[in-house]
């Protein structure tokens, strides 16, 4: 009897709990079911919003967007200017890519870009902001900083940076010795092969550190080497999956893991820079400023005590500091690594450039700017590997600064706009072999070196990199002294024609790892 009214207390007890699961369920499900709903009425209301704004606007062709995703569905996001170009052969120089509800127009080949970025300047020379890089940059800085602040930005970026050597016999000298200590760290691995890409990464940031700090670091310095890895990680991150959702959902963010890793790293990175301004500024001496970030912090003071400081507060000093120091290491460092890669993928064509090296500089000295007239196959093969490599491929992003009209079609202000440089740099009508690396697209019959309007790897108009003449002094004179005391080979066993010329997916088309052996030559 005992047993039989236990057993019922039981099925009772478990029939309440089941009910209370079950009206939990139900309860969870009707939340679940509200929330969509309420999903679902607000990209309805963004829909019927930018329909009706629409109205007045003509928007060029595009594929067809899905609900919320937009054309999310049909984006290789590793290589999403792969993507970009195929659609460009359907829907013409000019289309609208959907990412989510939001409209971006995509403006491919030299033609089309030149138009939007050169001739239409102001109009599309406004940065195009997404949710990551509001985010992360707060709109300061000279890469994402936007209105008078980037003006102001910028223009003390260009004039500060010259002032202490770029583009001049000063930062010349310091680049023939950084190659030279980046010489010597290839020679300590006698032959064997290794992965250059740490060591190029050091040598490149060292000459940006030379001019924002002031001074250089050591190669195996703990500081340097996180700052270089967390920037890295960033650009890799940058172009996920995750983060294009992040762009469209801002929402979602806590819940993206690479969103989560690129906010760590911007702010970790920022600390430190935070932490070096505020001990210069302690230091600072106004008659001996030594660096732009000397000089910033003296502007500061300067600006602080006539109350006029609009621009120069920490938010853009910090931000300042960080792109430069990221965009300083990331583009150069990289192209260099395409072109020992290339180098060892095509044998006959370093044997021509250490042919040239040998006639026209020899082995007793070090490669100087000045030697680039008189080394026409040099310098059309430095220019090759940075079209080949196409290291920004998808350009950063430009917004439409008013409303305008651009090849019959017109657009609306804070239109997000993509000028497609890797379009440029393959465009089937400006080179004669687009798809391969052909250091002949700028040599003419004579072999003199030519050059090409679509040469365009720096892109164009207001937003052309501040550091343009650094990396073409970079590349050439690092190249250069690199081919003057190094043969490089691919590692025992592995043969040319299987070196892989595939880029990594990021925000920058990198090539994949991979290990070289540098033999003294």
């Amino acid at each position: 009897m005992w047993k039989v009214a236990n057993d019922s207390r039981r099925r009772s007890a478990s029939w309440k709990l089941n009910m209370s699961a079950l009206t939990t369920l139900v309860t969870d499900s009707a939340s679940v079911t509200f929330i969509l709903a309420l999903v679902t009425l607000f990209f309805l209301f963004l829909l019927f919003k930018s329909s009706k704004n629409d109205g007045q606007y003509k928007f060029p062709p595009g594929p067809r967007p899905l609900p919320i995703i937009g054309n999310l569905n049909i984006l290789d996001t590793d290589r999403p200017q792969d993507t970009m170009s195929k659609l460009a052969e359907q829907y013409g120089d000019v289309f609208t890519f959907h990412m989510g509800y939001k409209k971006y127009v995509v403006i491919t080949g030299y033609e089309a870009v030149k138009e939007a970025l050169v001739t239409q300047a102001d109009t599309f020379g406004e940065r195009g902001i997404t949710a990551a890089v509001g985010d992360f940059t707060k709109g300061a800085g000279i890469i994402f900083g936007t209105g008078e602040s980037w003006k102001t930005m910028r223009r003390f970026a260009l004039s500060t940076l010259r002032d202490f050597g770029m583009g001049r016999s000063t930062i010349e000298d310091r680049i023939v010795e950084e190659a030279q200590k980046l010489l010597d760290v290839f020679q300590e691995h006698h032959g064997e092969p290794f992965n250059p890409m740490i060591s190029i990464n050091s040598a490149v940031s060292n000459i940006v550190c030379q001019l924002v700090f002031g001074h250089r670091f050591e190669y195996d310095d703990k500081q340097f080497l996180l700052l270089q890895s967390r920037v890295n990680e960033t650009i890799r991150l940058t172009a996920s999956r995750s983060m294009q959702i992040y762009n469209m959902f801002p929402w979602l963010g806590r819940l993206l893991g690479d969103v989560n890793k690129v906010r760590r790293n911007a702010e970790t990175n920022r600390t430190y820079f935070r932490m070096v301004c505020q001990q210069r500024r302690a230091e600072l001496d106004s008659n001996d400023l030594r660096s732009f970030m000397d000089s910033f912090l003296a502007r500061q003071k300067e600006e602080d005590s006539k109350n006029q400081n609009k621009y120069f507060h920490e938010d853009n000093m910090v931000s300042s500091v960080a792109n430069l120091f990221a965009a300083g290491t990331e583009t150069t460092s990289t192209t260099l690594r395409w072109g020992l890669l290339l180098m060892m993928k095509y044998p006959c064509i370093q044997d021509k450039v250490q042919a040239e090296i040998e006639q026209v500089i020899g082995r007793d000295r070090p490669p100087r700017q000045e030697d680039r007239r008189n080394m026409p196959y040099t310098d059309a093969v430095v220019h090759e590997i940075q079209r080949f490599g196409n290291v920004v491929p998808s350009n950063l992003l430009h917004q439409t600064k008013v409303d305008t009209t651009f090849r019959n079609y017109h657009i609306p202000k804070g239109t997000p706009v993509i000028p497609l440089l890797t379009s440029v740099l393959y465009d089937k009508t400006q080179w004669e072999t687009p798809m391969q690396f052909n250091p002949g697209h700028f040599l003419d019959a004579e072999g003199h070196f030519i050059k090409r309007d679509a040469f365009m790897p720096f892109s164009a108009g207001r937003r052309v990199c501040v550091g343009e003449t650094l990396a073409k002094m970079e590349l050439f004179l690092f190249f250069a002294a690199l081919l003057q005391r190094f043969r490089f080979q691919p590692a025992q066993g592995v043969r040319t024609e299987d070196l892989d010329l595939t880029s990594s997916p990021g925000l920058t088309s990198a090539p994949l790892p991979y290990k070289l052996c540098a033999v003294n030559y």
